[in-house]
């Protein structure tokens, strides 16, 4: 199955914003899930990751701690919570799945949502 991303959409600098994704299907099992994001004309950024456990995670050091990730295997979802958006944060946000562990490259992920749109006005 795909992925599928929500939650996207208009904020101003400052607020905070929570973008679920649906990881159903063919990623059922231990697999670290991952956001990765784009803005357009530009290459993709690979944002956090999260184990199969949730025990570990990794954060894409320009963030600061202002995102968290967490995952909900009972609901096959992984969440994106972004705190004090920044102009630079907007950017088109997707969700991925690896079988490798904590993998923190775009190239380590098969599986892919279609992306929410975060748009952040200053």
């Amino acid at each position: 199955g795909r992925l599928g991303e929500t939650g996207g959409g208009l904020v101003q600098a400052g607020d905070s914003l929570r973008i679920p994704c649906n990881t159903f299907g063919r990623t059922q099992g231990i697999c670290t899930k991952a956001w990765v994001r784009q803005v357009p004309g530009k290459e993709l950024e690979f944002v956090t990751a999260i184990s199969g456990s949730g025990g570990n995670t990794y954060y894409a050091e320009y963030l600061k701690g202002r995102f968290t990730i967490s995952r909900d295997d009972a609901q096959n979802t992984v969440s994106l919570q972004m705190n004090s958006l920044k102009s630079d944060d907007t950017a088109a946000y997707f969700c991925a799945v690896s079988e490798k562990f904590l993998a923190n490259a775009e190239y380590e992920y098969p599986y892919w949502g279609q992306g929410t749109q975060v748009t952040v006005s200053s």
